[in-house]
């Protein structure tokens, strides 16, 4: 029997070096000290050894048992102060200011975008949105460019190969939100007021003034009697309102497949006020839209008669004003993702 309080004791010893933390203490505590420990089945079993031996056994089961309970305060003590001092390193002084949590804002574009759309509906718009996806007759032929049409060329074009039961039909990455003027005038008769925002698609490659995905803004309006001064005033309201009252503005012919006559319009340079600059490219005028009266080929394609009705029609790049707004100097830090770029607005 001294030999098994021998070999428990160096047990207990040998496994309390690898307690590491006050559970583990309490398991150590429960197996080797604990009422029904190895140890103290010991000690109860000693009434039945010889006067002799049970006077030898006690006193060193007795011993072994003083060991390993100054052992366990030890070993508690090393723990409880070791928990301390981490508590300590670790503590939070609540009287420190916290961390400042950064919250998100809109996106440059997306602020733009609803701004010129909140313009146009307190002007009697209708905004309206269609897909990206659209059929070549949508995006080309319905806007006076037939197959083969050269203008087609002023649009390098993302193609979609589509296979259906009646065949290939040519469908496409929309190169612009006009074709939305189309469905609209499909389904609904003059009087028509809208708007149509969207991405658009043009396969061309990147750099400071291109990409191949941007936002258009684009407009129409149909019903009898429209002129060109009502799509001027138009305009000239819209650019006050975005850009302020003393803002001056420029027409000049343009051409575009689906407008008779076409227009462009710039403003005065919001850098140098007119004088000339680098932005400008020292013209004192910048693009910002093109336009024109709605050509009556397009008309008649929605069985719109255009001798008893006109319209008028525009369309924007959105990228194009924050960048005049605020001097950025390339498109692509727009959808680079660049939280230094972002959070500046």
């Amino acid at each position: 029997m001294l030999e098994q309080v021998d070999e428990l004791l160096r047990t207990a010893l040998s496994t309390l070096d690898k307690v590491t933390d006050l559970n583990e203490l309490e398991d150590w505590r429960v197996r080797f000290v604990g009422r029904k420990s190895a140890l103290t089945q010991i000690l109860r079993s000693i009434s039945s050894l010889p006067i002799d031996e049970r006077r030898i056994v006690g006193a060193r089961a007795n011993q072994v048992k003083q060991t390993l309970e100054a052992k366990l305060a030890e070993k508690r003590m090393e723990l409880e102060e070791r928990l301390a001092l981490t508590l300590q390193r670790s503590s939070i002084d609540i009287t420190l200011p916290g961390k400042a949590v950064p919250l998100g804002r809109l996106h440059p574009t997306t602020r733009t975008l609803r701004e010129i759309c909140e313009i146009f509906v307190s002007m009697g718009f209708q905004v309206v949105e269609g897909p990206e996806v659209e059929w070549d007759y949508y995006n080309f032929e319905a806007l006076n460019m037939p197959e083969e049409h050269p203008a087609r060329d002023m649009f390098a074009t993302l193609w979609v190969d589509f296979v259906n039961a009646e065949g290939r039909r040519p469908m496409l990455l929309r190169t612009h939100t006009s074709p939305v003027q189309i469905r609209v005038m499909e389904k609904s008769r003059p009087p028509i007021r809208i708007i149509a925002p969207g991405r658009v698609y043009r396969y061309e490659a990147t750099d400071a003034t291109h990409e191949w995905m941007f936002y258009q803004v684009e407009g129409l309006a149909v019903d009898k009697n429209i002129t060109l001064s009502d799509l001027k005033g138009t305009l000239f309201e819209f650019v006050r309102r975005l850009f302020g009252e003393d803002r001056r503005c420029r027409f000049r012919c343009d051409y575009f497949p689906f407008v008779e006559p076409g227009v462009e319009m710039a403003i005065d340079c919001l850098i140098c006020q007119g004088n000339g600059c680098r932005l400008c490219g020292n013209s004192g005028w910048i693009e910002i839209l093109g336009a024109g009266m709605v050509h009556p080929e397009v008309l008649r394609r929605v069985n719109i008669d255009p001798e008893v009705y006109s319209g008028f029609a525009f369309g924007m790049g959105v990228e194009r004003i924050p960048i005049l707004r605020y001097g950025v100097d390339d498109i692509r830090l727009f959808y680079s993702n660049d939280l230094r770029f972002l959070e500046q607005f």
